[in-house]
Parts: C-alpha cells; structure tokens; sequence
C-alpha cells in the first residue's frame, strides 16, 4: 500500500444484530483506545439499525454504512430504500454487489453499476463488491470474471470510480473459514489495480473480504494492493474487528 492510499477496515453485520447487542458493540468499539494508526474503520449494518448507529457513532472516528440501496430515488418500490434515505442517517458507505445479493437476488453487473451511480448520485461512497466462485477459480477464470463484473462500473467514467471503495470478496472464501493467501489474493488485485489505472483511477481502495480474522489480517495488509478488509463475522465481535484494524 502506497502513502497516498490510506487503509480502510469496514465491517459488515449482514443480517445480525438487535438493539440490546448493537449497544453493547457500539459502546465497546467507542470505549477502545484510539488507535494511533490512520486506518479508517466503519460498519455496514441492516437498515433498521441505521439510526441507533448514527446516534451512537456522531462525532466519533467510526464510519457507518448501509448494505444495498436501490437504483430508484423514490416511488412504489416497495421494500426498497433508495439513497437519499440512507444520506438522512449520515450513511457514508453502502455497499453494491456483495456476492450475496449477487447470488440471492440475481443482481447482474449492471444494476451493480447502476447501484454505485445512485450511492454516488445520493453523495454516498459505494463499496463495490466483485469476486469469483471456487469452479471459476479452479478453472482459472478468476481475473477474467472479475473484469466482467468491473466493466459497467469502470464504463461510469474515472471521475465516478475515482470516488468508489473496490472489494474483492473471493465467494468461497466468505463464512467458510477457507482464506486466500496472501499471495492469491494480491495477484487479484494487482488485476484490478491495473484495471482501474487503465481508466486513470488507480488510487482507488481496494479491500479484501473473505475470512479476514486479526490471526491473517497483517500478512494480507503487508502486500502492496490491499488496502483493507471488509469484515464479515469477526466484526460482530469489538476485540477481533478492533485487533483486524490494529
């Protein structure tokens, strides 16, 4: 990682949480001592939550997020959120694209691109979340997936994606306790490092998500293209998410 590229550690609740435990989290993340490194740290939670977050969080170093928006500003959508909803909670990040609303809800490419416009449009960093499954892996299309899932969000210009979080979330290595090395990891996103400074946005964060424990989180940080994690289960916990960004 480069100076002119801060780290960046984000956790992602998925579907956990209530409002006596989310305290109990918030209060232990808000009562560590502040770390003296710059490494950025935030939360991605369920929209229910959004508001006990904000309240919680104002005014601290913590960063907070959702996970999904819609593409539509408003209308009859319902059980949609749009993003000047979550621009009302102070939401700085959202996520787009993660390989479960991928895989779940059939998200294709380019409402994912389309998903990264509306956070943009609503002045929201969108975290666009790209990774291969274990067949494309194992048949070595890893990188050339990855570029098909990039291609309608770099297609939004340099100017757009200069603004974006990129992740790479390897799909079989997310709640499985399986990791890519440090080394596999960095070949990918050397990939899209190089993918990004074609369009002149090679500054851009790109975070590793899949696994990440304080056990590996060093050995991934120390290669030169990772510049953080996305969090799942470990950021459920404040000693494992605070020791992850340490």
């Amino acid at each position: 990682m480069t100076a002119t590229r801060t780290r960046l550690v984000l956790g992602n609740w998925k579907m956990h949480g209530n409002l006596a435990d989310n305290a109990k989290l918030l209060s232990a993340l808000l009562a560590a001592p502040q770390s003296a490194s710059s490494t950025q740290m935030g939360v991605c939670v369920p929209f229910p939550y959004l508001a006990q977050v904000a309240q919680a969080l104002k005014g601290s170093s913590f960063a907070w997020g959702a996970q999904d928006l819609s593409v539509q500003a408003q209308g009859a959508f319902t059980g949609e959120v749009s993003g000047a909803m979550l621009a009302d909670f102070s939401c700085r990040f959202v996520l787009v694209g993660h390989s479960e609303r991928r895989a779940m809800h059939a998200e294709s490419d380019q409402l994912v691109a389309d998903k990264a416009h509306a956070a943009l449009t609503a002045g929201m960093t969108p975290v666009v979340c790209v990774g291969e499954s274990l067949a494309e892996r194992d048949a070595g299309q890893a990188v050339a997936v990855i570029a098909r899932q990039l291609a309608p969000v770099l297609a939004l210009g340099a100017e757009a994606v200069k603004k974006m979080v990129v992740a790479y979330e390897p799909v079989w290595a997310i709640g499985t306790g399986r990791t890519a090395s440090p080394e596999q990891a960095q070949e990918v996103h050397a990939a899209i490092r190089a993918a990004l400074k074609g369009i002149g946005a090679e500054h851009v964060q790109i975070l590793y998500g899949g696994s990440v424990k304080a056990a590996n989180a060093a050995s991934l940080f120390a290669m030169p293209d990772i510049d953080g994690a996305l969090v799942g289960g470990a950021s459920l916990v404040a000693e494992d998410f605070l020791a992850i960004a340490a």
